[in-house]
């Protein structure tokens, strides 16, 4: 690591509060960031590992939707060595608005949620603002992006990658110059003029950011002590602002990089994960991903079970038949019954002679005997927390089931 860490003060700050309504079903009665993720993870593992491995001590936590489900994971900060007398991991509720009764005071955005926060971000005064989501999976020493961002003394530096051209129109899609100097920006354009992207991942002058802040709610009616009209989005006229002023620099990740923020690209990056060479470890012992939850005995597989290129969790009873799918912790799989290409979570069953191909099941949920969820080749069948299938019901490809 460099040597930002004893000249400057650096803030992580993690947005987590997404209602996540992409995800569907799958969020309907959870925050998206607690998201289980192969089998074992929770989507903000993430963000939180990489910056207890980066050095970065002082994380923030800014929460939204179903706090209760997030509250109860991050547990003070444990499972990260964060639950410190100084500093360490905190949590920030949603901050009310007296001129947004009508919103139910959340923020409208990630920019919005920023400036919500900005009187406890200046009262610790720091001089870095590492801002982070929690829907995505990659792998990154943060405090390589810190020391280039302090060599350029850049206003913003942002971390960018590549994707398919035609997924860029999800994303803020930035044009850079050769000396790595952010020269366009576009937020979720039409029509992409290329295919790099942000990430999400942004390393602020604090001083910088929160003066442009209150300079943009001036110049949209509201003021700098009172929360007025909606900042939205990084992209809509904060990342635009600060490109257009000249100081924003790029830092460029070539490794593996998912929004797992749809219900396509969540399972598809479980998919990925299965590979014969996987392109993330997220195992690694020299950079792994800490989290939380309850210690289970190992999986239990029957002599009549059949495994194929899957992921069995602890506690976990198999025995059918699994293929290429990823199993959490206490998932039953009864005698004849057959998992293809799916995704189970926490204490799903599926009962004998059931069969599920293409399907994410969530957790508790019971398939009755017989049953069948999705089909080989059709779209994804999603089924909500806790609900029964009933014996040889079936649940067609595609299907959406709500949850419980």
């Amino acid at each position: 690591m460099g040597g930002w860490m004893a000249r400057e003060k650096v803030l992580a700050l993690i947005l987590a509060g997404g209602a996540g309504g992409r995800l569907e079903v799958l969020t309907r009665q959870r925050a998206k960031p607690v998201m289980p993720f192969a089998g074992v993870y929770r989507l903000i593992d993430i963000p939180l590992s990489h910056c207890v491995h980066s050095g970065i001590s002082d994380v923030w936590v800014v929460e939204q939707y179903e706090l209760h489900s997030l509250n109860e994971h991050l547990s003070n900060g444990r499972p990260w060595d964060l639950d410190r007398t100084y500093g360490g991991l905190q949590v920030l509720p949603p901050n009310q608005s007296k001129h947004r009764e009508e919103e139910g005071g959340f923020a409208q955005g990630n920019a919005d949620a920023i400036y919500r926060q900005r009187s406890l971000i200046r009262e610790l005064d720091p001089d870095v603002l590492l801002v982070l989501s929690s829907d995505h999976i990659y792998k990154l020493d943060y405090s390589l992006l810190l020391d280039r961002h302090r060599e350029l003394k850049a206003d913003l530096t942002l971390v960018s990658t590549r994707v398919p051209r035609e997924q860029a129109s999800r994303f803020g899609v930035v044009e850079v110059d050769g000396e790595g100097r952010v020269t366009g920006f576009e937020y979720k354009p039409e029509s992409p003029r290329n295919d790099l992207v942000t990430t999400e991942i942004f390393a602020y002058d604090a001083r910088k950011l929160l003066d442009t802040l209150d300079r943009l709610a001036a110049e949209n009616g509201g003021d700098a002590e009172e929360n007025g009209p909606s900042l939205k989005d990084f992209g809509d006229k904060l990342l635009p602002r600060l490109v257009e002023e000249g100081r924003v620099f790029d830092f460029r990740l070539e490794g593996y990089w998912k929004d797992v923020g749809t219900v396509d690209s969540y399972w598809q990056t479980h998919m990925d994960l299965l590979a014969p060479d996987p392109p993330l470890r997220l195992d690694d012992p020299a950079w792994p991903i800490l989290t939380t939850g309850p210690q289970r005995l190992p999986a239990r597989i029957e002599a009549e079970a059949r495994i194929a290129g899957s992921q069995i969790a602890s506690g976990c009873h198999i025995a059918g038949r699994v293929e290429r799918s990823v199993l959490a912790p206490g998932v039953v799989v009864e005698p004849g019954a057959e998992v293809r290409d799916s995704i189970l979570l926490h204490g799903a069953a599926v009962r004998a002679g059931a069969k599920v191909d293409r399907a994410i099941l969530d957790v508790e949920v019971e398939v009755g005997e017989g049953a069948k969820i999705g089909e080989a080749g059709g779209d994804l069948a999603l089924v909500g927390q806790r609900v029964k299938i009933p014996a040889r019901e079936r649940i067609a490809a595609g299907a959406r089931v709500e949850p419980s």
